[in-house]
């Protein structure tokens, strides 16, 4: 096994205002598909993060000697979490972190890149997946013509096209104690789409009277405790905080409603 260093000069790269290192890009023929993370632990003073984004024509990618674990997904939320997502996705990843005892890679996204419904985000174009590596992709933007005033032709990419890729992306926590392998994969047929979803549904406020909507009412405590039940298990917060958030966060018809001022106080401030 072979390994390199790279050595960085932060001031150089304070002056050219990057945030960022650009990424080094290596590749390499072996049967063994693996990823080295011994050597990082050598002289590390705690554990690190890792992710991983794996882009492979058959399917989704995962570990062979530790498990590779979906993350919770498809779970309703109450509303006040959209302001504090960062916060919510760290202690669920904690969370999960600490269910595993630090012993499980986390799978958060799958996705096929030749079919988009519904869509996480805009499917990757062919020249953004070349970037990536994906050496496989054909780099043949159409000729088309230019507008008549600067005359000859011109190479336009092409509109997004579906592409024989399909995209992971595994996060683990690791130190020396608990992860003594380096990571090895393996390829599978599975290319069904899978992404960490949190769901927020907004109570109607609607004045209507009829029998639906009497019994919408009369459910929505049940669905507020449900979900932040559920938001306490997911991230270990107590549940009496989060009870609280939702009063203050809109969670209910009636904190829409209310004064401002009233929302201030022990409880509000």
């Amino acid at each position: 096994m072979r390994f390199f260093v790279a050595k960085v000069n932060l001031a150089e790269q304070r002056r050219l205002g990057h945030t960022f290192l650009r990424p080094l890009q290596v590749a390499y023929e072996h049967p063994k598909f693996m990823l080295p993370i011994r050597l990082g632990t050598v002289n590390a003073a705690g554990p690190q993060e890792l992710f991983v984004f794996a882009l492979t024509r058959t399917g989704r990618v995962e570990t062979t000697n530790y498990r590779t674990v979906k993350l919770p997904s498809d779970v309703e939320v109450p509303l006040f979490v959209e302001d504090e997502f960062g916060d919510f996705y760290r202690a669920l990843f904690d969370r999960q972190v600490a269910r595993q005892d630090m012993r499980a890679v986390f799978l958060e996204y799958a996705w096929d890149m030749g079919w988009c419904d519904p869509c996480a985000a805009e499917p990757l174009a062919t020249s953004e997946l070349r970037d990536l590596g994906v050496f496989w992709l054909a780099d043949d933007p159409e000729l088309q013509p230019r507008d008549p005033r600067q005359g000859g032709m011109r190479p336009i990419p092409r509109l997004p096209q579906p592409q024989d890729v399909f995209v992971t992306r595994l996060h683990l926590r690791y130190d020396r104690d608990h992860f003594p392998e380096d990571l090895v994969f393996q390829e599978t047929g599975d290319r069904g789409n899978f992404q960490g979803r949190y769901v927020m549904q907004h109570p109607w406020t609607g004045s209507d009277e009829c029998r639906e909507a009497e019994e919408y009412r009369r459910a929505l405590p049940e669905r507020r405790e449900r979900r932040a039940r559920d938001l306490a298990e997911l991230t270990g917060w107590d549940l009496d905080d989060i009870r609280r958030k939702m009063r203050l966060g809109g969670d209910t018809p009636e904190a829409r409603d209310e004064p401002w001022w009233k929302r201030l106080g022990p409880d509000g401030r």
